[in-house]
């Protein structure tokens, strides 16, 4: 029961920290600013680890591979910490294992933020589109949203993109899915 609270844990915090760090990310590749109270706090609590890998890995493009790079060595870390949990012996075959579903997750907590922005995107704006937090929800929600507003028309007013979108997204979930089940047994051999 401990080792199950422990990766409870680990899980919890490796997630929360993954998506800080995705959020950073996508609001660098959008270029949001940071300057309101969400941007703030994702910057504060990643900088600690974004901060010094900036020396080593530079950005690409306007697209800061520090985040992304964080992001995925959490993620391989907290598979890693799991296995030991459960006894899995340290090895090469473990480190792969670790970085090989650290990417599945990091693609995997992508997908999930994603479904987050956009459900809260489509909430307040119905809801309070004046929120101080909504130009920042807007903007990570748009350049996704875009495609799919082109396609499906709003109709009598309502935007259906959300929704199109959302199934697309459950779809990329499934696609991911069966990639992991489908390559983790090349991994552990």
């Amino acid at each position: 029961m401990l080792t199950n609270i422990l990766m409870l844990l680990v899980s919890a915090a490796a997630s929360f920290l993954t998506v800080l760090l995705l959020a950073r990310f996508f609001m660098q590749w959008q270029r949001l600013p940071f300057r309101n109270q969400m941007g703030q706090f994702i910057a504060v609590t990643t900088n600690w680890i974004v901060l010094p890998l900036r020396k080593l890995i530079p950005g690409l493009g306007g697209l800061d591979l520090a985040s992304l790079v964080a992001a995925w060595l959490v993620q391989a870390l907290a598979v890693g910490i799991e296995y030991a949990l459960r006894g899995a012996g340290l090895g090469g075959g473990l480190l792969a294992l670790m970085f090989g579903l650290g990417l599945f997750e990091v693609l995997r907590m992508m997908v999930y933020l994603l479904i987050g922005v956009v459900l809260i995107s489509a909430v307040l704006s119905w809801v309070n589109p004046h929120a101080p937090i909504a130009p920042t929800i807007f903007g990570l929600a748009d350049p996704f949203l875009r495609p799919f507003r082109r396609i499906v028309p709003p109709i009598a007013g309502i935007d259906l993109s959300p929704l199109v979108l959302l199934l697309v997204l459950q779809v990329v979930l499934m696609v991911i899915g069966s990639l992991q089940a489908a390559i983790l047994p090349l991994v552990l051999g």
